[in-house]
């Protein structure tokens, strides 16, 4: 689950560990684009906290997205503290489109929202976020998922889908309008990946089936399903890993190397905590020039467990997986 309470204060706050892979600043969720000669970043924090670099792996603190923090989130989830989670970015139709996510820890009243920019630099004359409030909400007692954790994609028709989702029964799929702003009528579903939930537990509970923070990444005609299972945000107890699994479709169904479906509990794993992290998680991936980047967090062993960039290069083995580059 997204615990975010010591985010307020720390998500501008730069760390100091060295290590080849990452400049260590201290993020949750992070995800990444080019523009414009330049690597941006966002990430979870107070009105979302965006990034900018050089070289892809060392980062600076650029700017607060959301300042205001929009109305409609304070009064859609009531327990929001002001930290906006796990932000999507992504550029379509001449603009940049950052999803992000409004909740509270271990609740499911949750929704995703969507703002554009017609810029990333905020010295650029045309750089003004405009939101457009919610775009797919959950409603305990209504919905058995959590409405976090966006990701956009479009499958081999161009159609565009949204990957979301966190604990309950599973991360969910719903097909978009072509504006990119609402859930297209008729509405499609499915249910990408999926861990086994004990259904004894009261619906409002999360359960114990810890999935979340789908990522999609196209490479040729394979489409490569990312999840992180297990648990975030609790510093020396975070147990976070990267899973993966692909397919032909966007849509899925997403196999595991194995050949089982992350929507029956497949995953082939990635990346997981080591010596120096006690869990590794909540990751994307890109295709920048010639390399296969992949972000995430990773909680610190040697600095109090605190939530640090991870910047891993991927290649793909003769098989087409893909696995951290030494």
């Amino acid at each position: 689950m997204k615990t975010r309470s010591f985010i307020v204060a720390i998500f501008m706050v730069l760390g100091t560990l060295s290590m080849a892979q990452s400049s260590q600043i201290i993020v949750h969720d992070p995800v990444a684009i080019e523009a414009d000669g330049k690597y941006y970043m966002f990430s979870t924090g107070v009105g979302i906290a965006g990034w900018v670099s050089d070289d892809m792996v060392h980062w600076r603190f650029l700017t607060q997205v959301f300042n205001p923090i929009p109305e409609w989130a304070k009064k859609a989830v009531p327990k929001f503290d002001r930290n906006m989670w796990a932000p999507d970015i992504s550029y379509h139709n001449g603009k940049y489109y950052l999803y992000y996510s409004i909740s509270s820890f271990a609740s499911n009243l949750s929704s995703i929202g969507v703002a554009t920019n017609e810029s990333l630099d905020p010295e650029h004359p045309d750089y003004r976020w405009v939101d457009h409030g919610p775009v797919v909400s959950s409603v305990p007692g209504r919905d058995l998922w959590n409405a976090i954790d966006p990701n956009l994609i479009f499958d081999e028709n161009k159609v565009p889908w949204m990957a979301f989702g966190s604990f309950w029964n599973g991360l969910k799929m719903v097909r978009l309008n072509t504006d990119l702003l609402s859930v297209a009528e008729p509405q499609q579903w499915k249910t990408i990946a999926a861990r086994e939930r004990d259904f004894e537990l009261p619906d409002e509970d999360p359960g114990n089936a810890a999935i979340e923070a789908p990522f999609i990444f196209q490479k040729g005609d394979e489409y490569y399903l990312f999840v992180s299972f297990d648990l975030c945000c609790r510093g020396e107890r975070s147990t976070y890993n990267v899973r993966v699994g692909r397919s032909k479709s966007a849509t899925g169904p997403f196999l595991d190397k194995k050949g089982k479906d992350l929507a029956k509990g497949g995953g082939t794993l990635v990346v997981q905590g080591d010596e120096n992290y006690y869990g590794i998680g909540h990751n994307s991936v890109y295709t920048f020039g010639d390399k296969t980047v992949m972000y995430s967090h990773g909680y610190d062993k040697h600095d109090k467990g605190k939530p640090k960039l991870m910047v891993h290069f991927l290649v793909f083995d003769a098989e087409g997986w893909p696995v951290v580059k030494e």
